[in-house]
């Protein structure tokens, strides 16, 4: 193993480093990483926009939501189960087996029967999509030395950026002018595309055979896949399905408890851990684990409540509310290319001080915008908002998969993607609960965010009601970036460990 070693004061980043796959053998694999990050991407945004088309066809009007809660629920739960994955058998055979299964799923979708069949195939995608997502960063990772990585990683950026202003303009146009099981059909040239392309050219390094047969934990993965399942089902469906202070909410609760209790003692046991003790032990991954956790709390108040602030607030229809929420994805990606410029001076953790301390400020500012005021706006709030979190995500995620040698950089990448899936449905089924708390005290009713349609919303008292709902939404969102960063100021150590790379 190598040792670390930094660069010029302040900085992180180590100055030596082995020769990177020279760029046109990696041009081929970049390109399929894109297209398998893209199959993700696409999806959690395109079906969006055919809801009532599926509906209208299968029924189940009552538990759509379950299209995208399933969904989320197998890729959170599976992440650090592929990260664990990767480090033993490699990438390439986790990715390929990944974007295997989640072409089966789409397939099966598009021959779903009823929602209940639809909602179980979502499921296998999802247990797919888990592989996409974690393993791709990984991959991108090994295959950039340090100094590189922005430029991937900005590329990857850009790939969730165009799915979401496109994934629901394509849903839309495939529901209303073909058929809406085309949107999971359109995977397969995509994806087939993708796995030419890894097995063709894809080359991991040489593994030199363990001595001894190696195991996996399944029975940690197993209880990893329990607790996920439980914890997420009762934040999907607390305050939705049933009251949170109710029996079911309370007893999944408690149920998922018990599972984390039962989770920590396997994997205390396991030879081979799926999450292994030291991704909370050593301060840099759990400084970086907490704060992107916090990242993903914070994102859901622009990604769920903006566009309902756009159309009940500013009156914009449903295309206008998508480009001011849109504006944070075109410059979100460009600070995250140009961040190396700043950590390789600051060094990694200033840097994400420095975008975190931002996002905190805008936030904040959004309460202060005037009623009922302009789109343009939010619009220019939500565009430095992805500018100053770019700097936050970015320098975090590159700088621990550099503190970590090969064999444990799919591990730590997936704790890091897990905590920040954990962290969205967390805020998913927290910020939902404030905002219906809001207007509820406004309006005096059990109305919920999510029954004020646009024209209902055309009198004042509703308007300032949403508009009160989604300030105090976004206040919760800078308590988040305030965990944040404090999750930075307290445990990150003022230097990241970076070891010096190898070939």
């Amino acid at each position: 193993m190598t040792e670390p070693s930094t660069t010029r004061a302040g900085a992180d980043p180590a100055p030596a480093s082995a020769p990177a796959p020279a760029p046109a053998r990696r041009g081929p694999v970049v390109l399929a990483l894109m297209l398998a990050m893209g199959l993700a991407a696409l999806d959690g945004t395109i079906v969006s926009t055919a809801v009532p088309q599926i509906v209208g066809d299968l029924g189940g009007l009552s538990v759509f939501s379950w299209l995208f809660s399933g969904y989320l629920l197998a890729v959170t739960v599976t992440l650090p189960v592929y990260g664990k994955l990767s480090d033993t058998f490699g990438r390439k055979p986790v990715l390929i087996a990944g974007t295997v299964l989640f072409l089966i799923g789409s397939v099966l979708c598009a021959a779903a029967w009823n929602m209940a069949s639809l909602i179980a195939f979502r499921v296998v995608q999802g247990l797919g999509g888990g592989a996409l997502q974690g393993t791709v960063q990984t991959i991108a990772a090994d295959l950039y030395p340090l100094k590189e990585r922005p430029k991937i990683q900005a590329k990857l950026s850009s790939v969730w950026a165009t799915s979401s202003i496109a994934g629901p303009a394509l849903g839309g146009l495939l529901a209303g002018y073909a058929d809406w099981r085309w949107i999971f059909l359109v995977n397969l040239p995509v994806g087939l595309l993708a796995l030419w392309l890894l097995a063709r050219h894809l080359r991991e390094p040489a593994r030199t055979a363990p001595r001894e047969r190696v195991r996996v934990d399944w029975a940690g993965a197993l209880a990893i896949f329990a607790t996920g399942a439980v914890l997420i089902t009762a934040l999907v469906q607390g305050g939705v399905a049933w009251p949170w202070l109710s029996a079911p909410s309370l007893g999944l609760l408690g149920t998922a408890a018990a599972l984390a209790a039962l989770t920590v003692a396997i994997e205390r046991r396991a030879a081979a851990p799926i999450i292994p003790g030291w991704v909370w032990r050593r301060r840099t991954i759990a400084a970086v684990n907490l704060a992107l956790g916090a990242l993903g709390l914070l994102m859901v108040a622009p990604t769920v409540f903006l566009p309902t602030y756009a159309q009940s607030v500013l009156g914009l229809g449903p295309i206008a509310a998508g480009f001011v929420l849109s504006s944070w994805t075109l410059s979100w990606p460009i600070t995250a290319a140009l961040s190396n410029r700043v950590y390789t001076r600051i060094g990694f953790r200033l840097t994400a001080i420095l975008g975190i301390s931002l996002a905190l400020l805008l936030l904040l500012a959004f309460p202060l915008l005037p009623f009922p005021g302009e789109p343009w706006q939010p619009a220019l709030l939500m565009l430095l908002l992805g500018g100053s979190l770019g700097l936050f995500q970015l320098p975090l995620i590159v700088g621990v998969q550099s503190t970590v040698p090969y064999e444990e950089r799919g591990t730590t990448t997936a704790s890091v993607l897990f905590c920040r899936q954990v962290g969205q449905s967390v805020g998913a089924a927290l910020f939902g609960a404030i905002a219906n708390g809001v207007l509820a005290a406004r309006l005096g009713t059990d109305t919920d965010l999510d029954a004020l349609a646009p024209a209902l919303a055309a009198t004042d008292s509703v308007r300032r009601a949403v508009a009160a709902a989604v300030d105090w939404v976004y206040l919760g969102a800078a308590g988040a970036a305030a965990l944040a960063l404090l999750a930075l100021l307290t445990l990150a150590p003022r230097r990241f460990p970076v070891l010096q790379e190898e070939d």
